[in-house]
């Protein structure tokens, strides 16, 4: 059985817990996630991510709801109501989400979009206050001229005797639909492949339009 690894940074463990995914699994029979439903906005696949020098992008399936893991810069930003995810991971400590959500109306959007860019840019300041023996610091790349905008960050954290992590977030709005796209790997801000993840975010509001 082939056993493929990837990140799923939360502030749980203070930097980054890693998960194992069995590409053929063998224990006990668990319910599928909820697929998506036709008509549902366009998500990332694996080749538009930014290239790991190292691994393909592996990715779940387009899933009703929120995933497992919500990236922990938004937690508890999104609604589950609307919602659908996908996961993408590599063959070694990289990996990406991507949560998107359509709302009732244009105002909704806007307002939720909002709101998830206020949690990235409070998220070092929120990590520090949580674990005060460590260090985060965040980064602003810049807005995008996709769609009805998106805007580009990065946030570092670090904590004694653990590996630093390094997380980008785009964050977008095209109408009443909204996405957030989250990479992380180990490493710092010089580590990050900020001009790809650009072109990632750009590309993941344009594919929110659906008639």
């Amino acid at each position: 059985m082939r056993m493929v690894k990837h990140a799923l940074r939360t502030a749980a463990g203070a930097v980054a817990a890693v998960a194992v995914l069995a590409v053929a699994g063998t224990g006990p029979a668990q319910a599928a996630p909820a697929p998506a439903a036709p008509g549902t906005p366009g998500h990332l696949v694996p080749k538009e991510l930014p290239p790991h020098p190292d691994s393909d992008w592996y990715a779940g399936d387009v899933t009703k709801g929120l995933p497992e893991n919500v990236p922990f810069c938004v937690g508890k930003t999104f609604p589950s109501a609307g919602a659908t995810h996908r996961t993408f991971w590599t063959e070694y400590d990289t990996g990406a989400t991507q949560i998107v959500v359509r709302t009732g109306t244009v105002d909704a959007a806007r307002k939720l979009a909002a709101a998830a860019e206020k949690k990235i840019r409070n998220c070092a300041a929120d990590w520090r206050r949580d674990y005060p023996e460590g260090t985060a610091s965040w980064r602003d790349y810049g807005a995008l001229p996709a769609e009805d905008g998106a805007h580009v960050y990065g946030v570092h954290t670090s904590y004694p005797d653990s590996e630093p992590g390094i997380h980008l977030y785009g964050v977008g709005r095209d109408g009443r639909t909204v996405t957030v796209v989250q990479w992380g790997e180990m490493g710092g801000f010089e580590h990050a492949p900020v001009a790809d993840f650009r072109r990632t975010t750009t590309t993941a509001v344009v594919k929110l339009y659906h008639p």
